[in-house]
């Protein structure tokens, strides 16, 4: 990867607005989460050059967590983030203008012990749920929505939750301490590898709650700047994010280079975590607004302002629209 600018890189970025008339090939500065999943598809871009082969030069720089690229990019220190849309809307509702493309519709689902005897939610009444990402996780709320839904059951007051990171809460259900988990995708797979099973997808919760879900949740995240002023820029990032997905879902070998970085300790997780990388590929490039407004409408009941902040509804312009 290239993650060291040269003085003309440098020198092409002036404030926070980006102008390219210093440099033969525009660069595209990515802030990233160093351990994500998404430099699998990025580690791709570069070593096969598909963003030479779409006109850019694909810079990555590994941050510490998510939090911290969010931070690099609102201040101009980046040009590409990967977030969720519901933050994008989020900060869309509060002037910023950002936009979504998508990336990835991977999200996991509720996973228990590969001996438990729960067929359903309805079963892990009284017991504690390991969940990732806090009570305000996406997955969690989709969840109780579905159980409510389906079997009449408060997930909040019939379980109890313990929350944490995902490597505890992979460990405190592995070992035996919760009787379910939800985690992010790559950990579940990880999970199932080691013999944990998967009780309801968060997709097919999704479904049930008359939601879509191929709506992917995580994507690339640009300025609507940088779309105004280099729509070819921004299509070229795309189509890049399009090329490596084929790649990394049809050769093996394109595979096999990235193990190193997948962590994977043994083949069984190397061949789960490729798998739900490959079934996290969105089936469209364009989002379905009124979806995905659905899902905003459930966010705004179940997680409230301390979510999505003052939003009543999905803004305007969130999702990018090829060739629009």
């Amino acid at each position: 990867m290239k993650f060291i600018k040269t003085l003309a890189a440098a020198a092409v970025f002036v404030a926070s607005s980006t102008c390219y008339t210093l440099a033969e090939t525009p660069v595209l500065r990515a802030a990233v989460q160093e351990s994500g999943t998404v430099n699998w598809e990025l580690d791709t871009i570069t070593h096969y050059e598909f963003d030479a082969a779409h006109g850019f030069d694909l810079q990555v720089t590994g941050l510490a967590g998510g939090d911290a690229a969010q931070i690099a990019f609102l201040g101009g220190e980046a040009d590409v983030i990967v977030s969720d849309w519901l933050w994008v809307a989020r900060q869309r509702a509060a002037g910023e203008d950002l936009v979504f493309i998508p990336y990835s519709k991977a999200v996991g689902g509720l996973l228990v012990p590969g001996d438990s005897s729960a067929q359903t939610l309805a079963d892990l009444a009284g017991g504690k749920i390991g969940i990732a990402g806090g009570p305000l996780d996406k997955s969690w709320l989709i969840l109780r929505a579905y159980a409510q839904q389906e079997y009449g059951m408060d997930l909040v007051a019939q379980t109890e939750q313990v929350f944490g990171a995902p490597p505890l809460i992979a460990e405190t259900a592995l070992s035996g301490e919760t009787q379910g988990a939800i985690n992010f995708w790559h950990w579940a797979a990880k999970m199932q590898a080691a013999g944990m099973r998967e009780l309801v997808s968060v997709s097919d919760a999704a479904g049930a709650l008359g939601l879509d879900p191929e709506t992917p949740l995580l994507g690339y995240v640009v300025h609507g700047s940088l779309l105004a002023e280099h729509p070819d820029l921004v299509a070229g990032l795309a189509a890049a994010s399009g090329d490596a997905k084929a790649l990394l879902a049809s050769d093996a070998a394109a595979w096999d280079r990235l193990r190193e970085r997948m962590n994977a300790k043994d083949d069984a997780q190397f061949e789960a975590l490729k798998a739900g990388f490959v079934a996290g590929i969105p089936t469209v490039t364009t989002v379905d607004e009124a979806a995905a407004a659905r899902m905003m409408s459930l966010m705004i009941e179940l997680g409230g302002a301390e979510l999505v902040g003052d939003m009543t509804e999905l803004p305007q312009g969130v999702f990018y629209r090829p060739g629009a």
